[in-house]
């Protein structure tokens, strides 16, 4: 694995999943304190972003598992799971006032994570895609190696973020409404810039 490639292992990375990190920051503030959470935040970021590979895998030998007018549709993974995250924050604070409400037991799930991750990693798959296909077997090993390491890197980045006492505190009081704003944001997004409504 030369420095050439990694250097742009990356970089690709990076500009491709720059917007994981407030994804996963606000991921790990709803599951503060509460047992097992880091481990199933990262297990999912590592499920949704091996799916990403996969299926950039499969689309540079020719094949995809989704049609590319389906593509855009993902974004009803997001969009759905913002809705409910939005009536669950709105059910808990209805029932405690201006309390907080308590914290949940389980917190995050992984394939809740996963979801969002591959969702959002549409744009990953039609970057990855041609890079892969001219890289060949060797050169798409090295970015794979590289990607899935950095994937830890972005989960430490994002638990970092959320553990420093003033986004703790901001994420711990508009923790509620910032992340099904986000996930609701992230599912128009991928729909409206897909095209999912028509051109």
């Amino acid at each position: 694995m030369d420095a050439g490639t990694v250097g742009q292992a990356i970089g690709l990375f990076t500009v491709t999943n720059v917007d994981d990190i407030l994804i996963l920051s606000l991921f790990f503030a709803r599951g503060a304190g509460r047992p097992g959470s880091t481990r199933r935040i990262m297990l999912g970021q590592y499920l949704g972003f091996a799916a990403i590979l996969a299926a950039s895998a499969v689309a540079t030998a020719g094949a995809t598992l989704l049609p590319a007018a389906a593509l855009p549709y993902l974004g009803l993974l997001p969009l759905g799971l913002g809705l409910w995250a939005a009536r669950q924050g709105w059910r808990d604070r209805a029932g405690h006032g201006d309390e907080a409400p308590p914290a949940r037991n389980g917190g995050p799930g992984a394939l809740e994570l996963a979801a969002v991750t591959f969702a959002n990693g549409g744009d990953n798959i039609g970057v990855y895609t041609p890079v892969f296909a001219t890289a060949g077997v060797g050169g798409t090993t090295a970015y794979a190696v590289v990607f899935l390491i950095l994937v830890a890197v972005w989960c430490l980045a994002g638990k970092y973020l959320a553990t420093r006492p003033a986004v703790a505190r901001a994420l711990g009081r508009w923790g509620l409404v910032l992340h099904p704003a986000v996930l609701i944001a992230l599912g128009l997004f991928i729909l409206i810039d897909g095209r999912a409504f028509g051109r």
